[in-house]
């Protein structure tokens, strides 16, 4: 972190108050889909009488095998979306370690359902994409302003 800097505050980004702080060539439909993914998954529904919050992912692996399975490749395509907006690799690497833990943590019989309430892998995955964006190395580097389209060297090979 560097001088001056606030600690990235992850919640934050999950409410959506950083949206502002993203680079505008961030496809920010991306970003709400991924948003809702998370969201449905992983904070669908409060408990009452708590602040504690769950998804449809702790009742997906009630389902043996195929439930695993539907909540994985859901899970999988925030990976794929995070991707294709350009995060980092140690950052994908990240998301697809935090995927693993929710399958292999989630189809384990009788505490699975209460590693899938738990740990959340679509909340922590879009927070990480979210401070991946919005704290790009590269941004800070050359004074906030990323490289444009004219920094940029295409060439083409036959």
């Amino acid at each position: 972190m560097t001088a001056g800097r606030k600690p990235f505050d992850r919640n934050a980004a999950f409410r959506g108050d950083l949206d502002d702080e993203l680079p505008e060539t961030v496809d920010r439909a991306a970003i709400e889909r991924m948003r809702t993914v998370a969201r449905i998954f992983d904070d669908f529904v409060r408990v009452p009488g708590t602040e504690f919050r769950v998804g449809i992912d702790p009742v997906l692996g009630a389902l043996p095998v195929v439930g695993d399975v539907i909540s994985a490749g859901l899970s999988l395509y925030i990976v794929l979306e995070a991707a294709r907006l350009g995060v980092s690799y140690t950052t994908l690497l990240r998301m697809i370690a935090n995927v693993t833990v929710d399958v292999a943590g989630g189809s384990l019989p009788y505490v699975g359902g209460v590693i899938d309430a738990v740990w959340k892998s679509n909340k922590r995955n879009l927070e990480l994409v979210i401070e991946d964006l919005v704290t790009d190395p590269l941004r800070d580097e050359f004074g906030g302003a990323g490289f444009d389209d004219d920094d940029v060297v295409e060439i083409e090979v036959e």
